[in-house]
């Protein structure tokens, strides 16, 4: 990486020291057309980070290609992903099945908003199908939690509402997107745009950037 990360964090050394630098580093290595993201890569993780902290939700939701990019980032996160992640002696011991507690794993508390088929379905044709992750979001989000909206375009209708709600209920955006600074960017807190303006190419970098960002919150709350 050419350039430090100096302005996003107060104490340089801070940063450094944190082992989960060096992953975000060897993404930038491995694609080096991503070191322009490498800033607001490290701010959403520092927003998770505070969001899991503090027990509250992150909330995914997408279209496509990106509503199964959604799917993918809660089941790096709610199990192990490139370790295991054993449940407290304390819970096991309040588990009274031994193959129960020994098989679960802990994990962190990421919702994906596609979930709900039979509350899709029917909002959609009751009422409005564009404002069906905004539903979601005005019944269950609470201040502090997280919303991640992937949108290729950075314009998908039903992102941008869901945008609105959130910031209505005091939770934080984060929208990763392409090159194309949709209408959504304006009610992001963070924006993660892969360097790309069609839909695959900006889909091939959010792989490697949500990964990456599922590897360094597992170090941070699982690792050793």
């Amino acid at each position: 990486m050419n350039k430090p990360l100096t302005e996003y964090e107060q104490d340089m050394n801070t940063v450094i020291n944190n082992p989960c630098y060096e992953d975000l580093r060897d993404l930038v290595k491995r694609y080096p057309a991503l070191e322009n993201t490498a800033e607001e890569i490290w701010k959403c993780y520092l927003s998770l980070c505070d969001c899991f902290r503090k027990d509250n939700i992150f909330y995914l939701c997408g279209n496509g290609g990106s509503a199964a990019d959604a799917e993918h980032i809660c089941g790096e996160l709610m199990k192990g992903f490139l370790q295991l992640r054993p449940l407290e002696k304390e819970m096991k011991e309040k588990i009274s099945d031994e193959h129960i507690s020994s098989s679960l794993q802990q994990g962190l508390r990421a919702v994906s908003l596609l979930s709900h088929p039979a509350l899709s379905s029917a909002f959609s044709n009751d009422v409005d199908p564009t404002l069906i992750y905004a539903q979601q979001l005005y019944v269950m989000g609470r201040e502090g939690d997280v919303l991640m909206g992937i949108t290729t375009s950075g314009n998908a209708k039903n992102i941008l509402a869901a945008f609105k709600v959130a910031k209505a209920k005091n939770m934080k955006t984060i929208l990763l997107t392409g090159m194309n600074h949709g209408l959504c960017e304006e009610y992001a807190d963070l924006a993660i745009h892969a360097p790309e303006k069609t839909t695959y190419k900006v889909q091939e970098y959010h792989l490697p950037i949500y990964h990456t960002l599922c590897i360094m919150l597992e170090k941070t709350f699982y690792g050793k």
